[in-house]
């Protein structure tokens, strides 16, 4: 098979062909790409080609791109099992998480973690994680490992606003403050439980913990107050708490139809879409033209074409591999 659109030129990172130069058209196309990406992954499982759960977060694009330009290549992600914008901004291929997602051997962990359950370590990129919160004292662990080692290391820790209730979020919090550990915990509150808006930043409070809520939605304040959290964490000074308020545009996941949203709710308008946003961003300061900026998205969607035909002809798991690298 040809070679992957997506692959590095002259020696470049994976991380930095995602990025590329981090100016406001590179961050359109990382966006953009994570956006066809999912789109693409619906279509799949709507046609029964991805099975199981999975959980999109489209809408969510700018939480992850503003981290990743916030964060070194070395410092680690680790999120829940809405993270297939995570581990694409951590420079998987897309080739090999569309192939993990539809259970071929092809993919990112052999086809054995499918949609939800996907690592990529040699990224330090951590998962992916089932059970809501696990991340967080997971998380919480890796940044112990990076103050023993004094490696100058920080984790960035991604969970949910329905994860913040969570007893070991809670215990990680006193851990990571009792110990200084160099995290940031990122909280993406896309309203699953209402009313919740900017308290979530102040979960910390009880620990001395500093906590802000900000737009999620604008790629240039996430990677602001990122940038930040992530320089105070790596100085020695502890952890932090950003609440990034955000619109998913899809139902808990693709088995959901969201009917618990009422139709004429003013969500959307309240906080407009990110990749919008950084398109008018781009057109209104003379980066770009039209014409360009449609050029990105036919590459974009280039990428993603290849990866759902690279994923359907990636063969199945064989049996005598059922049980290797799985913890029994």
């Amino acid at each position: 098979m040809a070679a992957s659109p997506y692959e590095p030129q002259d020696g470049e990172s994976r991380l930095a062909a995602f990025l590329g130069d981090g100016g406001d058209v590179a961050v359109y196309r990382a966006m953009l790409l994570i956006r066809r990406f999912e789109e693409k992954a619906g279509q799949l499982f709507g046609m029964g080609l991805i099975g199981g759960f999975c959980h999109l977060a489209i809408g969510q694009e700018a939480i992850v791109v503003g981290m990743r330009l916030a964060a070194r290549e070395t410092d680690q992600f680790i999120a829940s099992y809405r993270h297939h914008g995570h581990l694409l901004a951590s420079g998987a291929d897309p080739r090999a998480v569309l192939a993990e997602m539809m259970g071929r051997r092809g993919g990112i962990s052999g086809g054995k973690g499918g949609s939800m359950h996907m690592f990529a370590p040699e990224l330090d990129y951590f998962g992916g994680h089932g059970i809501v919160g696990a991340q967080a004292s997971l998380g919480t662990g890796l940044a112990f490992a990076n103050a023993y080692r004094g490696d100058g290391r920080v984790c960035v820790c991604f969970f949910g606003d329905g994860a913040a209730d969570q007893g070991q979020v809670a215990e990680s919090l006193n851990l990571a403050a009792r110990w200084r550990l160099p995290i940031v915990y990122v909280i993406e509150n896309n309203r699953s439980v209402p009313g919740q808006e900017g308290e979530l930043a102040r979960r910390g409070a009880a620990f001395d913990i500093p906590g802000e809520a900000l737009d999620g939605m604008d790629v240039d304040a996430v990677r602001a107050a990122g940038t930040a959290a992530i320089a105070r964490a790596r100085a020695g000074e502890g952890p932090a708490i950003l609440e990034m308020g955000a619109e998913r545009y899809r139902g808990h996941s693709l088995a959901d139809p969201a009917k618990y949203r009422r139709k004429d709710e003013p969500r959307a308008a309240a906080a407009p879409d990110p990749i919008e946003r950084q398109r008018v961003r781009i057109l209104d300061a003379g980066q770009a033209d039209e014409a360009l900026l449609k050029q990105v998205d036919a590459e974009v969607r280039a990428i993603v074409a290849d990866a759902a035909e690279h994923a359907a002809q990636s063969p199945e798991p064989v049996a005598a591999e059922l049980f290797s690298q799985v913890l029994m």
